[in-house]
């Protein structure tokens, strides 16, 4: 298996989020609510230094993303989250029945 170096701006972007979003269902999982409409940057900071939680996500491949797009990965959770918030109810991440 060969990796494809992102080159366009979706590329770049689509690489970044992929694993970000599967950091931040997971910790919008674990929450009493089960929603991502309640979570914040400093909640995903706290799970993305514990490695054993959500193991399978490549927080290096956030983080070279990131840095492909010239942006912070906060700046890049805070939009994700923001992005996921709007889509919640399709995610099965908004305010519980």
């Amino acid at each position: 298996c060969t990796e494809v170096e992102p080159l366009s701006l979706l590329e770049k972007t689509l690489f970044t989020v992929d694993e970000l979003t599967g950091l931040i269902t997971a910790c919008a999982l674990i929450r009493p609510s089960k929603s991502v409409l309640d979570l914040e940057r400093k909640s995903v900071l706290k799970k993305w230094k514990q490695a054993s939680f959500a193991a399978g996500v490549d927080r290096e491949v956030i983080r070279k993303g990131a840095a492909m797009l010239g942006r912070e990965v906060n700046d890049i959770i805070d939009d994700v989250i923001a992005a996921m918030r709007q889509a919640a109810s399709e995610l099965g991440l908004g305010s519980p029945a």
